[in-house]
Protein backbone atom coordinates (compact mmCIF):
# COMPACT_ATOMS: atom_id res chain seq x y z
CA UNK A 1 0.00 0.00 0.00
CA UNK A 2 2.90 2.12 0.85
CA UNK A 3 3.94 1.93 -2.67
CA UNK A 4 0.71 2.68 -4.72
CA UNK A 5 0.49 5.89 -1.94
CA UNK A 6 3.93 6.84 -2.78
CA UNK A 7 2.88 6.62 -7.03
CA UNK A 8 0.10 8.51 -6.41
CA UNK A 9 1.85 11.56 -5.12
CA UNK A 10 4.55 11.44 -7.73
CA UNK A 11 1.82 11.45 -10.21
CA UNK A 12 -0.23 13.86 -8.73
CA UNK A 13 3.12 15.94 -9.12
CA UNK A 14 3.02 14.98 -12.23
CA UNK A 15 -0.35 16.19 -13.07
CA UNK A 16 -0.13 19.30 -11.03
CA UNK A 17 1.89 21.58 -14.02
CA UNK A 18 -1.32 21.37 -15.96
CA UNK A 19 -3.70 23.11 -13.09
CA UNK A 20 -3.15 26.12 -14.15
CA UNK A 21 -4.18 25.60 -17.80
CA UNK A 22 -7.75 26.52 -19.23
CA UNK A 23 -8.92 22.99 -20.17
CA UNK A 24 -7.20 21.28 -16.87
CA UNK A 25 -9.70 18.68 -16.85
CA UNK A 26 -9.58 17.40 -19.86
CA UNK A 27 -5.95 17.72 -20.02
CA UNK A 28 -6.15 15.62 -16.64
CA UNK A 29 -8.35 12.88 -17.64
CA UNK A 30 -5.72 12.35 -20.96
CA UNK A 31 -2.79 12.25 -18.54
CA UNK A 32 -4.36 9.69 -16.63
CA UNK A 33 -5.21 7.76 -20.16
CA UNK A 34 -1.43 8.12 -21.25
CA UNK A 35 -0.53 6.77 -18.06
CA UNK A 36 -2.45 3.53 -17.80
CA UNK A 37 -1.68 2.93 -21.91
CA UNK A 38 1.55 3.73 -20.97
CA UNK A 39 1.47 0.35 -17.87
CA UNK A 40 -0.19 -1.59 -19.94
CA UNK A 41 1.83 -1.03 -23.28
CA UNK A 42 5.07 -1.65 -21.29
CA UNK A 43 4.07 -5.53 -20.75
CA UNK A 44 4.87 -8.13 -22.79
CA UNK A 45 2.04 -10.09 -23.58
CA UNK A 46 1.89 -13.95 -24.68
CA UNK A 47 -0.62 -15.83 -26.62
CA UNK A 48 -0.56 -19.40 -27.65
CA UNK A 49 1.53 -22.79 -26.33
CA UNK A 50 4.03 -22.05 -23.50
CA UNK A 51 6.02 -23.64 -20.94
CA UNK A 52 6.55 -22.29 -17.53
CA UNK A 53 8.16 -23.51 -13.79
CA UNK A 54 11.42 -24.84 -15.54
CA UNK A 55 9.77 -26.58 -18.03
CA UNK A 56 7.04 -29.05 -15.56
CA UNK A 57 4.19 -26.99 -16.47
CA UNK A 58 2.56 -26.68 -20.35
CA UNK A 59 -0.03 -23.85 -20.78
CA UNK A 60 -2.08 -23.51 -23.71
CA UNK A 61 -3.81 -19.89 -23.56
CA UNK A 62 -7.50 -20.33 -24.77
CA UNK A 63 -8.50 -17.68 -27.30
CA UNK A 64 -9.69 -14.47 -25.36
CA UNK A 65 -6.77 -14.24 -23.49
CA UNK A 66 -3.24 -13.69 -22.92
CA UNK A 67 -0.36 -14.26 -20.86
CA UNK A 68 2.05 -12.55 -18.37
CA UNK A 69 5.36 -13.99 -17.34
CA UNK A 70 6.41 -14.28 -13.66
CA UNK A 71 8.67 -11.42 -13.64
CA UNK A 72 6.04 -8.55 -15.05
CA UNK A 73 3.32 -10.02 -12.78
CA UNK A 74 5.33 -9.43 -9.82
CA UNK A 75 5.33 -6.08 -10.83
CA UNK A 76 1.67 -5.88 -11.10
CA UNK A 77 1.15 -7.37 -7.83
CA UNK A 78 3.54 -5.93 -5.68
CA UNK A 79 4.47 -2.32 -7.17
CA UNK A 80 1.19 -1.68 -8.67
CA UNK A 81 -1.47 -3.85 -6.41
CA UNK A 82 0.34 -3.11 -3.01
CA UNK A 83 0.93 -7.06 -2.80
CA UNK A 84 3.94 -8.51 -0.40
CA UNK A 85 6.62 -10.63 -2.67
CA UNK A 86 5.61 -14.16 -3.49
CA UNK A 87 8.12 -16.79 -5.04
CA UNK A 88 5.97 -18.89 -6.03
CA UNK A 89 3.98 -16.74 -8.71
CA UNK A 90 4.54 -17.64 -12.32
CA UNK A 91 2.39 -15.54 -14.47
CA UNK A 92 -0.99 -13.69 -14.58
CA UNK A 93 -3.34 -14.59 -17.52
CA UNK A 94 -5.92 -11.63 -18.70
CA UNK A 95 -8.99 -10.85 -20.83
CA UNK A 96 -6.89 -9.94 -24.01
CA UNK A 97 -9.01 -6.79 -23.78
CA UNK A 98 -7.69 -5.98 -20.62
CA UNK A 99 -4.57 -4.80 -18.65
CA UNK A 100 -3.46 -4.44 -14.93
CA UNK A 101 -4.86 -0.89 -14.16
CA UNK A 102 -7.72 -1.18 -16.65
CA UNK A 103 -11.23 -0.32 -15.16
CA UNK A 104 -13.18 -3.68 -14.62
CA UNK A 105 -10.30 -5.99 -14.78
CA UNK A 106 -9.47 -9.29 -13.48
CA UNK A 107 -7.01 -11.61 -13.86
CA UNK A 108 -6.03 -15.27 -13.52
CA UNK A 109 -2.73 -15.44 -10.87
CA UNK A 110 -0.71 -18.35 -11.68
CA UNK A 111 1.46 -20.08 -8.66
CA UNK A 112 2.64 -23.58 -8.11
CA UNK A 113 2.54 -25.16 -4.48
CA UNK A 114 5.07 -27.60 -3.88
CA UNK A 115 3.36 -29.20 -1.02
CA UNK A 116 3.61 -32.95 -2.17
CA UNK A 117 1.15 -35.71 -3.72
CA UNK A 118 -2.35 -34.65 -2.65
CA UNK A 119 -4.54 -37.83 -2.20
CA UNK A 120 -8.02 -37.10 -3.33
CA UNK A 121 -10.02 -40.25 -1.72
CA UNK A 122 -12.01 -37.76 0.44
CA UNK A 123 -13.57 -35.72 -2.51
CA UNK A 124 -16.48 -37.94 -2.92
CA UNK A 125 -17.39 -37.17 0.81
CA UNK A 126 -17.01 -33.86 1.77
CA UNK A 127 -20.31 -31.74 2.54
CA UNK A 128 -19.58 -28.45 1.25
CA UNK A 129 -22.39 -26.70 2.80
CA UNK A 130 -20.58 -28.10 6.36
CA UNK A 131 -17.83 -26.82 4.91
CA UNK A 132 -18.86 -23.62 3.84
CA UNK A 133 -20.40 -23.25 7.74
CA UNK A 134 -16.85 -23.73 9.39
CA UNK A 135 -15.44 -21.31 6.55
CA UNK A 136 -18.14 -18.67 7.93
CA UNK A 137 -17.07 -19.47 11.63
CA UNK A 138 -13.20 -19.10 10.84
CA UNK A 139 -13.84 -15.86 8.94
CA UNK A 140 -15.26 -14.50 12.45
CA UNK A 141 -12.52 -14.84 14.23
CA UNK A 142 -9.84 -13.85 11.68
CA UNK A 143 -11.48 -10.70 11.08
CA UNK A 144 -11.67 -9.90 14.76
CA UNK A 145 -7.64 -10.10 14.78
CA UNK A 146 -7.09 -8.12 11.19
CA UNK A 147 -9.41 -5.57 13.44
CA UNK A 148 -7.13 -5.79 16.49
CA UNK A 149 -3.96 -5.48 13.78
CA UNK A 150 -5.61 -2.36 12.27
CA UNK A 151 -6.24 -4.15 8.89
CA UNK A 152 -9.60 -4.15 6.42
CA UNK A 153 -12.02 -6.86 6.69
CA UNK A 154 -13.10 -9.43 4.56
CA UNK A 155 -16.76 -11.44 5.19
CA UNK A 156 -17.39 -14.29 3.49
CA UNK A 157 -20.82 -14.00 1.62
CA UNK A 158 -20.58 -17.68 0.57
CA UNK A 159 -20.03 -19.58 -2.49
CA UNK A 160 -20.18 -18.07 -5.74
CA UNK A 161 -19.75 -21.23 -7.33
CA UNK A 162 -19.89 -24.26 -5.31
CA UNK A 163 -16.75 -26.62 -5.07
CA UNK A 164 -16.41 -29.65 -8.11
CA UNK A 165 -13.85 -32.04 -8.25
CA UNK A 166 -13.17 -33.53 -11.98
CA UNK A 167 -11.54 -37.21 -10.67
CA UNK A 168 -10.53 -37.93 -14.23
CA UNK A 169 -8.39 -34.41 -15.22
CA UNK A 170 -7.69 -34.32 -11.57
CA UNK A 171 -8.78 -30.96 -11.53
CA UNK A 172 -10.78 -29.35 -8.32
CA UNK A 173 -12.65 -25.50 -8.81
CA UNK A 174 -14.80 -23.56 -7.24
CA UNK A 175 -15.46 -19.65 -6.08
CA UNK A 176 -16.17 -17.47 -3.03
CA UNK A 177 -18.12 -14.13 -2.63
CA UNK A 178 -16.07 -11.82 -0.06
CA UNK A 179 -17.70 -8.52 1.29
CA UNK A 180 -14.98 -6.07 1.88
CA UNK A 181 -15.04 -3.65 4.37
CA UNK A 182 -14.79 -0.05 2.77
CA UNK A 183 -15.73 -1.80 -0.89
CA UNK A 184 -19.93 -1.00 -2.25
CA UNK A 185 -18.88 -4.03 -4.76
CA UNK A 186 -18.07 -7.57 -3.51
CA UNK A 187 -15.32 -9.57 -4.47
CA UNK A 188 -14.83 -12.72 -6.42
CA UNK A 189 -12.10 -15.42 -5.72
CA UNK A 190 -12.31 -18.29 -8.24
CA UNK A 191 -10.02 -21.08 -7.36
CA UNK A 192 -8.59 -23.51 -9.65
CA UNK A 193 -6.37 -26.65 -8.38
CA UNK A 194 -4.85 -28.94 -11.02
CA UNK A 195 -3.29 -31.66 -9.08
CA UNK A 196 0.35 -32.69 -10.00
CA UNK A 197 2.79 -35.58 -8.65
CA UNK A 198 4.91 -32.94 -6.52
CA UNK A 199 2.52 -30.13 -5.54
CA UNK A 200 -0.65 -28.13 -6.60
CA UNK A 201 -0.78 -25.75 -9.69
CA UNK A 202 -3.46 -22.75 -8.92
CA UNK A 203 -5.12 -20.69 -10.57
CA UNK A 204 -6.89 -17.86 -8.92
CA UNK A 205 -9.12 -15.37 -10.61
CA UNK A 206 -9.44 -11.88 -8.66
CA UNK A 207 -11.90 -9.71 -9.81
CA UNK A 208 -15.32 -8.39 -8.94
CA UNK A 209 -18.22 -9.93 -8.55
CA UNK A 210 -19.38 -8.66 -12.16
CA UNK A 211 -17.10 -10.66 -13.62
CA UNK A 212 -18.18 -13.99 -12.44
CA UNK A 213 -20.24 -14.34 -15.96
CA UNK A 214 -17.48 -13.81 -17.94
CA UNK A 215 -15.25 -16.47 -15.58
CA UNK A 216 -17.92 -18.93 -15.85
CA UNK A 217 -18.65 -18.87 -19.39
CA UNK A 218 -15.04 -19.28 -20.36
CA UNK A 219 -14.55 -21.66 -17.36
CA UNK A 220 -14.50 -25.04 -19.62
CA UNK A 221 -11.34 -23.58 -21.60
CA UNK A 222 -9.58 -22.33 -18.51
CA UNK A 223 -10.16 -25.21 -17.09
CA UNK A 224 -7.44 -27.50 -20.00
CA UNK A 225 -5.68 -24.23 -19.92
CA UNK A 226 -2.41 -26.28 -18.37
CA UNK A 227 -1.16 -29.69 -17.92
CA UNK A 228 1.98 -31.03 -16.04
CA UNK A 229 4.39 -31.95 -18.62
CA UNK A 230 5.70 -36.05 -18.45
CA UNK A 231 7.22 -37.16 -15.41
CA UNK A 232 5.15 -34.43 -13.60
CA UNK A 233 1.85 -35.66 -13.55
CA UNK A 234 -0.61 -36.71 -10.98
CA UNK A 235 -0.31 -40.57 -12.35
CA UNK A 236 3.42 -40.36 -12.42
CA UNK A 237 3.74 -40.80 -8.74
CA UNK A 238 5.86 -43.05 -7.11
CA UNK A 239 5.06 -43.88 -3.18
CA UNK A 240 8.73 -45.30 -2.98
CA UNK A 241 10.43 -41.77 -3.52
CA UNK A 242 7.67 -39.22 -3.82
CA UNK A 243 5.87 -36.84 -0.73
CA UNK A 244 2.21 -36.90 0.35
CA UNK A 245 0.62 -33.44 0.85
CA UNK A 246 -0.66 -32.82 4.17
CA UNK A 247 -3.46 -31.73 2.51
CA UNK A 248 -6.34 -33.24 0.80
CA UNK A 249 -9.20 -31.92 -1.53
CA UNK A 250 -11.64 -30.48 1.28
CA UNK A 251 -8.45 -29.57 2.34
CA UNK A 252 -7.35 -27.39 -0.39
CA UNK A 253 -10.64 -25.50 -0.06
CA UNK A 254 -10.83 -24.98 3.88
CA UNK A 255 -6.98 -24.16 3.94
CA UNK A 256 -5.29 -20.97 3.94
CA UNK A 257 -2.93 -21.41 0.81
CA UNK A 258 -3.48 -18.40 -1.10
CA UNK A 259 -5.83 -17.28 1.15
CA UNK A 260 -3.89 -13.32 0.58
CA UNK A 261 -5.59 -13.83 -3.09
CA UNK A 262 -7.98 -11.83 -1.69
CA UNK A 263 -6.37 -8.57 -1.42
CA UNK A 264 -5.53 -8.41 -5.13
CA UNK A 265 -8.90 -7.77 -6.30
CA UNK A 266 -9.26 -4.97 -3.64
CA UNK A 267 -5.60 -3.17 -4.44
CA UNK A 268 -6.37 -3.11 -8.06
CA UNK A 269 -10.01 -1.60 -7.59
CA UNK A 270 -7.91 1.05 -5.05
CA UNK A 271 -5.64 2.30 -8.24
CA UNK A 272 -8.46 2.59 -10.21
CA UNK A 273 -10.22 4.76 -7.62
CA UNK A 274 -6.78 6.69 -6.81
CA UNK A 275 -7.10 7.86 -10.42
CA UNK A 276 -10.60 8.93 -10.16
CA UNK A 277 -9.49 10.64 -7.44
CA UNK A 278 -7.07 12.48 -8.81
CA UNK A 279 -9.16 13.33 -11.62
CA UNK A 280 -11.74 14.78 -9.14
CA UNK A 281 -8.72 16.65 -7.53
CA UNK A 282 -7.80 18.54 -11.11
CA UNK A 283 -11.77 19.14 -11.12
CA UNK A 284 -11.81 20.66 -7.90
CA UNK A 285 -8.42 22.52 -8.48
CA UNK A 286 -9.72 24.00 -11.77
CA UNK A 287 -13.07 25.80 -10.43
CA UNK A 288 -11.08 27.00 -7.32
CA UNK A 289 -8.73 28.95 -9.75
CA UNK A 290 -11.59 29.52 -12.12
CA UNK A 291 -14.06 30.31 -9.54
CA UNK A 292 -11.30 32.76 -7.32
CA UNK A 293 -10.18 34.33 -11.14
CA UNK A 294 -14.11 35.19 -11.68
CA UNK A 295 -14.60 37.10 -8.56
CA UNK A 296 -11.70 38.46 -8.46
CA UNK A 297 -13.25 39.95 -12.51
CA UNK A 298 -16.31 41.05 -10.65
CA UNK A 299 -14.11 42.66 -7.50
CA UNK A 300 -12.42 44.68 -10.51
CA UNK A 301 -16.03 45.36 -12.37
CA UNK A 302 -17.78 46.46 -9.31
CA UNK A 303 -14.86 48.56 -8.23
CA UNK A 304 -14.83 50.46 -11.97
CA UNK A 305 -18.58 50.85 -11.40
CA UNK A 306 -18.52 52.69 -8.63
CA UNK A 307 -19.78 56.53 -9.06
CA UNK A 308 -16.39 58.75 -8.58
CA UNK A 309 -17.01 61.53 -5.70
CA UNK A 310 -16.31 64.75 -7.38
CA UNK A 311 -13.37 66.91 -5.72
CA UNK A 312 -14.18 69.30 -3.34
CA UNK A 313 -13.13 73.26 -4.39
CA UNK A 314 -11.49 75.52 -2.22
CA UNK A 315 -14.23 76.95 -1.67
CA UNK A 316 -16.15 74.54 -0.58
CA UNK A 317 -13.43 73.59 1.69
CA UNK A 318 -13.22 76.89 3.53
CA UNK A 319 -17.09 77.56 3.46
CA UNK A 320 -16.94 80.29 1.57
Amino acid sequence: MKKIAALLLAFTFYLSGFANDRDSLAILKERIQHFTDSINNSMKWETGKLTISNGDINLSIPPGYRFLNAEQSRYVLEDLWGNLKDSSILGMVFPIDKGPVDDSTFAFVVTFEQMGYVKDDDADDINYDDLLKNLREENVTSNAERVKQGLATFTLVGWAQPPYYDKTNKVLHWAKEYKVDGSEDNTLNYDIRILGRKGVLSFNAVGGMEQLPIVKKDIADILKMASFTEGNKYSDFDPKIDEVAAWTIGGLVAGKVLAKVGLWAVFAKFFKFILIGVVAAGGAIWRYITGRKKKEEEAVVTHEAEPVAESETPEEKTGE
